[in-house]
């Protein structure tokens, strides 16, 4: 029969018992199941079928009830597509075995799985469920293994309802997993009296799925609950999608109603109990609208503000430096002069408590980053250098000759008080802090950072503000240097140029809103004019994998990164990690999570801080080993190896290709930016200029020249709602 036929098949009914699990994924609950069916079943002479649809999670053994119609699949041939699956418990005895033996209880293979089915035939499975202590009849069988199965048998009950919940209201296993990890076993009771508690403590699940419990288990449209909701949603989106701060209340009040069709009033009634709930704070523009702020950036914002002024105002705990004595004494020992601006700069940050030292590439920032370093050290004072990122971090220990950590391992998270080590209460004992790509900085990360820093330091942040925002809300750099409260020194003077490089100058040229500089043979920047998206993939995969590494010497997996604006589209970074792991990485079982496969040896990214993992957001690291049995992976990041368990595959994304916004604070050997008219919604000066500044020997710009014209002259930066420059300022 034709493939087209089956589409006329009418709609059936097959019943039988589950032989094998050939495929299930957790995130989707799509499934391929080896069904045992009775002789001549529906005049059909076969004794196993092929079933493919969507279930919860199924073992070995069960029966199961399928509604569907028979189709012939092109490269597996003849199966049952199931529009539905039920699985319920066996009621053979050869079922009932194959049940407890497939690894539904821990401890329980086959030969421990016949001698229970030997012991209570038919009523094995009422035993489990209500007279497990019975179990002391089956031979051979010790008190712990006993107490064993128990547990593992109410745990597989517990699980199998949750996941039918979560299958239910179109929740992933793999997020399921995450429910009950946080709400132990009354998670469900827990979700139904307030679903949107789901929202704020489940990283992954938004208000969309929230509200889909909600309205489901009888919540009614405008009811309180469901207000004030949206009132915390809407204003976590603002601060995700936009980096804002706070947002007018009348803004906030007309997106709620957009999101819910919950009337203003009701809302305006929601937010006056968010506000006396503390949820939320508002405080008034002058005689202008209220700003309203989530709790948390609030006071985050305040705090950075306080201890700003703090370090300012406080005396250094050691002698002050003659700045222009010091500069001397290190021009000499360096053996050569500063620029006039260089040297004013160092002055300034060995004369201020907290300063800011900002300049794009080759400007010099690293000199007086390694200037201070040098200049405090022959003082025998203690210097911290840290930055966001592990990338970064590593690069600025390079490049200054000391060592430097990541912000998150420098104040050390606490999983045990959920709290970072080094806080308000317990400071980081050391004289002088340099922090490094500051421009990443959110304002909450900010928060932590200050808190733990003595009031008696010296601090220097150092950053480009030509480069995109922080990924998080706030933009703490450039308020700290709009308010005038912290000395502030940009370079602009280029140094770090050579005969044949072009990647400084064409970072300067974009910065400046100039064409880019184009030259013929050996350089370090090149553009290639791909107009059609298929071949634009086709010749990053070969720069990428055979002509970069062969001509440069570089390892495509550790040294060369494609960039894109976009996530979506066919010049996304979702596309193009698909089809550059066809190329780099094709074979072997892997981890499955939606439509991504993990295996040994990908390059892996994750998505959000883990405190608990000593993992944060933009961290890069390489799949080390994949166990699907069990399905785990040990990912190692800079040689340290960390376990993820399926539940915790949603923080990671492959990372052959990675967004320009992800690559902030990073620097690659060769970076291959994909410029397009596809990403013409997300073209920016700014975008194009960090792209530009993550390759360190070699830029490949690839795509069409308006998509790069339309970069270079969209200069519209979206101004971030925040009010830490007027707090600075006393505000």
């Amino acid at each position: 029969m034709a493939e087209g036929d089956d589409a006329k098949n009418e709609k059936e009914t097959v019943e039988g018992t589950i032989r094998s699990v050939v495929y299930h994924n957790d995130e989707n609950g799509y499934t391929v199941l080896h069904v045992e069916i009775p002789s001549g079943y529906a005049l059909r002479k076969l004794n196993e079928i092929t079933v493919v649809g969507k279930t919860r999670a199924v073992w070995e053994g069960e029966d199961v009830k399928a509604e569907g119609a028979w189709v012939t699949d092109k490269v597996h041939g003849r199966q049952f597509k199931a529009d539905s699956i039920t699985c319920v418990a066996p009621k053979s005895l050869a079922g009932i075995e194959r049940y407890l033996a497939s690894g539904l209880i821990k401890g329980v293979g086959k030969v421990l799985a016949k001698r229970i089915v030997d012991t209570f035939g038919d009523d094995t499975l009422n035993v489990l469920n209500h007279q497990s202590a019975r179990l002391v009849e089956v031979p051979k069988l010790g008190a712990a293994k006993i107490a064993q199965i128990r547990e593992s048998w109410r745990a597989n009950a517990t699980m199998r309802e949750n996941m039918i919940f979560g299958q239910t209201y179109g929740i992933s296993v793999a997020k399921m997993t995450k429910i009950v990890r946080r709400y132990g076993p009354d998670a469900i009771a827990i979700v139904k009296a307030d679903p949107y508690k789901l929202c704020r403590d489940i990283w992954g699940i938004g208000f969309a799925t929230a509200d889909r419990i909600a309205l489901s288990v009888g919540i009614p449209r405008d009811s309180p609950l469901r207000a004030r909701a949206s009132i915390s949603y809407v204003l976590e989106k603002e601060a995700e999608d936009g980096g804002h701060c706070w947002t007018y209340e009348n803004d906030l009040l007309l997106r709620g109603n957009e999101l819910t069709g919950i009337p203003v009033e009701t809302l305006g009634t929601a937010l006056e109990q968010e506000l006396e709930d503390a949820r939320v704070v508002a405080e008034r523009d002058g005689e202008g609208p209220r700003r309203v702020y989530l709790k948390k950036l609030y006071y985050d914002e305040k705090d950075v503000a306080y201890r700003v002024r703090r370090i300012l105002s406080t005396p250094r705990t050691f002698r002050e430096i003659d700045a222009r004595r010091a500069v001397a004494w290190w021009e000499r020992r360096a053996g050569f002069r500063l620029e006039s601006r260089q040297s004013q700069a160092l002055e300034r940050s060995l004369e201020s408590k907290f300063s800011i030292i900002t300049g794009g590439p080759g400007v010099g920032k690293t000199t007086i980053i390694r200037a201070l370093v040098d200049i405090y050290g022959e003082r025998k004072l203690k210097v911290v250098l840290a930055a966001p990122t592990g990338r970064a971090a590593k690069r600025m220990s390079e490049s200054v000759g000391a060592p430097a950590q990541t912000i998150h391992r420098l104040i050390k998270w606490n999983p045990v008080t959920n709290e970072f080590t080094y806080n308000g209460e317990n400071k980081y004992d050391a004289d002088v802090f340099i922090f490094d790509e500051t421009s990443m900085i959110d304002i909450s990360l900010a928060a932590d950072l200050l808190a733990a820093i003595p009031e008696s330091s010296v601090v220097v942040w150092v950053g480009d503000t030509d480069q995109l925002p922080s990924v998080g809300a706030g933009s703490v750099l450039g308020d700290m240097i709009k308010s005038g409260v912290v000395p502030a020194s940009k370079l602009e003077f280029i140094f770090r140029q050579d005969a044949a490089g072009l990647i400084v100058t064409n970072a300067h040229h974009v910065n400046a809103g100039e064409s880019l500089e184009i030259r013929q043979g050996d350089t370090d920047f090149y553009f290639m004019r791909i107009d059609d998206p298929q071949a634009c993939i086709a010749r990053a995969i070969e720069f990428m994998t055979k002509r970069i590494p062969r001509k440069f010497g570089l390892d495509p997996l550790e040294d060369v990164q494609v960039l894109s604006p976009m996530r979506r589209n066919s010049l996304g970074t979702e596309n193009l990690n698909f089809e550059i792991q066809r190329a780099l990485n094709p074979g072997g079982e892997g981890l499955v999570r939606g439509g991504t496969v993990f295996r040994a040896g990908d390059r892996v990214m994750q998505l959000r801080n883990n405190y608990d993992k000593d993992v944060y957001n933009g961290d890069v690291g390489f799949v080390k080993s994949v166990d699907t049995m069990s399905r785990t992976m040990v990912v190692t990041f800079d040689g340290r190896p960390v376990r993820y368990d399926s539940g915790d595959l949603d923080e990671l994304v492959l990372a052959y290709a990675t967004t320009i916004h992800k690559s902030q604070g990073s620097e690659y050997p060769a970076v291959i930016v994909i410029v397009h008219s596809q990403h013409y919604v997300m073209l920016q000066r700014n975008l194009l200029y960090t792209a530009i500044t993550r390759g360190r020997k070699l830029v490949l710009l690839m795509g069409v020249p308006y998509a790069v014209d339309q970069a270079i002259k969209t200069n519209t930066v979206r101004e971030r709602r925040t009010g830490l420059a007027e707090r600075l300022n006393g505000g």
